[in-house]
């Protein structure tokens, strides 16, 4: 039985967010307020993020199998950039209990490759997995300060990370360095052309971490893969352009 927690807003047909690497649930506060208007939101906590303290699976698969435990079924699933790469696994591991996947700056694979060259460079999840024993908060900050970069409202996203990042707490550090672990080992693209269910990739076009070329090639490799590229928006598009964001979340 999964013991992440979870919390839950409004009524209608069942959504789900999932979040990012080293943040937690409340980095959608607005976006699930706005979308419980007409559906009923499921805020979902990362094991070893937010409030969910239990044990870190070792594996995405495992973390993607505990998520899936506290969802409802046929639930349309918004992951962001690590909440992405959970969202997809669980989508092609449980397909039943997915309607749609919303892939918020994530792709099957974060890293680049000989043939994946519009990503981050593996060199980049290194440095920062070798940095977090040495200073594990610096290590955290200055990571969010990469996702907001090349936003056109870079300073102020930042600003509101920051603020929300440590409102439950410090994250914990075996899951810090198992997230980086999958950010930088995982490649799903193959299994892309199985996945049962529709797939929108929505992303920035300022997106230094996701670029929106990536997006569009992660599209291009699933039976129902579309994109939306938001103009002027960094890794963090539903912080920098909100109503934007919610517009394609729909569209």
């Amino acid at each position: 039985m999964s013991d992440l927690a979870t919390t839950v807003r409004g009524s209608g047909p069942d959504w789900a967010l999932i979040h990012g690497w080293g943040l937690h649930g409340g980095v959608w506060t607005e976006t699930a307020d706005a979308l419980a208007g007409d559906r009923r939101v499921t805020i979902v906590d990362l094991p070893g993020h937010g409030a969910s303290r239990g044990p870190v699976p070792s594996t995405l698969a495992g973390a993607a199998a505990e998520v899936a435990e506290v969802l409802p079924e046929r639930t349309t699933l918004v992951g962001w950039s690590l909440g992405g790469l959970v969202a997809l696994r669980l989508a092609l591991d449980f397909p039943e209990r997915v309607a749609a996947l919303k892939l918020v700056a994530a792709t099957p694979r974060f890293v680049t490759g000989a043939d994946w060259p519009h990503a981050t460079p593996p060199g980049v999840l290194h440095d920062f997995a070798a940095d977090l024993a040495r200073d594990y908060r610096g290590t955290l900050l200055r990571f969010l300060a990469l996702q907001a970069r090349g936003s056109a409202t870079a300073r102020e996203d930042v600003r509101r990370l920051r603020e929300r990042v440590f409102e439950h707490g410090e994250p914990d550090h075996d899951a810090l360095a198992r997230g980086l672990e999958w950010l930088a080992g995982s490649d799903l693209r193959s299994e892309l052309a199985g996945l049962a269910v529709p797939v929108h990739f929505i992303g920035g076009q300022r997106d230094n971490l996701v670029p929106a070329a990536a997006l569009e090639a992660a599209a291009d490799l699933a039976p129902e893969g579309r994109t939306t590229i938001l103009e002027g928006a960094g890794h963090a598009p539903f912080l920098s352009h909100p109503e934007a964001f919610r517009e394609a979340l729909d569209g």
